[in-house]
């Protein structure tokens, strides 16, 4: 055993965390720390408890007067209460935990610009990334500084300069937790140790109730800051939050049978203790997984600072700018906006995020069906749009404005609920040949190297050089579903 593995399950025992001997915690160095189950484990085992007091979040840090002073909460404010932390070194309670972290996780925004140019081009991550990078140094400058220069508390500068923030901020966003309504996010100690798989976790983290003295637990929502970067400020709205991992009281039905565990003093009652237990049997000598939500490649990326070949949540977004683009290319400006205020008429519109509106394109290759539908009017001839337009006053449901659209295809109507069938009904030639020059431009971004190429540097990449892997991962996966909605476009 490592000693920093020895020197955290010391200070484990100090806080009052119990781990079970059935689980073995192994010092991977660089790679990290992975748990294994030292014997067989059953569904419903209580594998841990760990006491909130032990978990570093605004309300416990002695930072809290200041951070709560300053109005900041959140993610920002927790990553405050880290850096604090950390500058107190060993005098800080959590020393023995904080020893264990890495000093920031490898996520694309504490990259230099010019890796994130280099090894993000093209991909959905690559304008995100840069205007993260950017949104945070405002908040330093805004929220952070002003702390080091006139705060309560006589701050070490060169503890809280940017880049110590960026640090912080890669361990918040990859490691916290939600605990309950009073202490908000979190970093839990044993709890952030257990690595992803998607799909497939072995763990579920779980409190019974809020704080009993939480009545001012409304202090911990949101502030513009943390609206602006906190854990949901991802690429888009699909890239979920870790709901799965959340210590909410909705996962509270599991039995607790776990032989070093007290479960009769730790049986859920108590409202200031987490409890770590198994969704699913687990074989001795297997490697104990969590799962941090049904995230494609770009999200976790993102987010945690890794990918994962054949994920199956997967996704490539088309911008709506993409699309007025192409259509403004082959039609006026006028055109177009008029094309996209019936679509918008007609009830629709694609999926928004905090700072574009686009499409999604499924793993296998399936655009979105709004997509469709916006590409179909588009193209619709004059005459037959005229008509459509002024028949069109109010719609109240997507089925009565997929009849109004096939109205002039024979009188065709559409069956409530039947989305597939509206899609083929839509799927005409010219749309089909929108779809193939849509992938041309989203394909361009790429630059010159082709699918091919990537894959083969991807085959002869070291997974050590984690940028260039996990960025290489998601160029591939990406452009491999761009030729599935070549494919998808090709068969119609």
């Amino acid at each position: 055993m490592s000693r920093r593995l020895r020197g955290f399950k010391r200070w484990m025992r100090s806080q009052g965390i119990i781990c079970s001997d059935a689980l073995e915690l192994t010092d991977g160095g660089d790679e990290g720390i992975s748990v294994r189950s030292v014997c067989d484990l059953a569904e419903g085992d209580l594998v841990a408890t760990i006491p909130k007091n032990a978990c570093l979040t605004i309300k416990t840090s002695a930072a809290r007067e200041m951070i709560e002073e300053a109005g900041l909460a959140g993610s920002l404010g927790l990553s405050v209460a880290l850096m604090y932390e950390k500058s107190l070194g060993e005098a800080s309670p959590w020393a023995g935990y904080l020893q264990i972290l890495p000093e920031r996780e490898c996520l694309p925004v504490v990259w230099t610009l010019d890796e994130v140019d280099t090894y993000l081009h093209g991909t959905e991550l690559h304008k995100t990334v840069k205007e993260d990078k950017s949104h945070i140094y405002e908040d330093w400058k805004e929220c952070i500084l002003p702390l080091v220069d006139f705060g309560p508390l006589k701050l070490n500068p060169k503890s809280f300069q940017v880049e110590q923030y960026l640090a912080a901020k890669s361990l918040v966003s990859s490691r916290a937790f939600e605990i309950d309504d009073y202490h908000g996010y979190g970093m839990v100690p044993l709890a952030d140790l257990f690595n992803h798989k998607t799909g497939a976790e072995d763990i579920h983290f779980t409190s019974v109730c809020s704080h009993p003295g939480s009545n001012d637990g409304d202090n911990i929502e949101s502030n513009d800051e943390y609206d602006r970067n906190a854990d949901e400020d991802l690429l888009t709205e699909n890239f979920h939050s870790r709901d799965s991992c959340s210590l909410t009281a909705d996962a509270g039905n599991y039995y607790l049978n776990c032989s070093d565990v007290d479960s009769s003093s730790n049986s859920g009652d108590d409202p200031m203790i987490l409890e770590l237990i198994l969704v699913k049997d687990v074989k001795a000598g297997d490697e104990v997984f969590n799962t941090y939500g049904s995230m494609g490649n770009a999200a976790l990326l993102h987010r945690y600072g890794f990918t994962e070949p054949d994920n199956p949540f997967d996704i490539v977004n088309i911008e709506l700018n993409l699309v007025t683009k192409w259509s403004s290319s082959l039609f006026s400006a006028r055109y177009t906006r008029a094309r996209l205020l019936f679509w918008r008429r007609l009830g629709f519109s694609g999926c928004i995020s905090h700072s574009c509106e686009y499409f999604e394109i499924s793993s296998d290759g399936e655009p979105q069906l709004e997509l469709v539908i916006l590409l179909y009017i588009i193209c619709l001839p004059e005459v037959v749009y005229d008509k459509l337009n002024n028949r069109v006053s109010s719609v109240e449901n997507i089925n009565e404005s997929m009849n109004i659209l096939l109205l002039h295809k024979n009188n065709a109507e559409v069956p409530l609920g039947t989305t597939e069938i509206d899609k083929d009904l839509l799927l005409t030639k010219n749309v089909c040949d929108a779809l193939h020059s849509l992938v041309d431009i989203r394909e361009s971004f790429y630059g010159q190297n082709s699918l091919e190429d990537d894959m083969e540097a991807l085959r002869t990449c070291c997974m050590r050089e984690r940028k260039l892997y996990h960025s290489l991962t998601l160029r591939v996966t990406e452009r491999r579903i761009l030729k599935k909605l070549r494919t998808y476009a090709s068969s119609r």
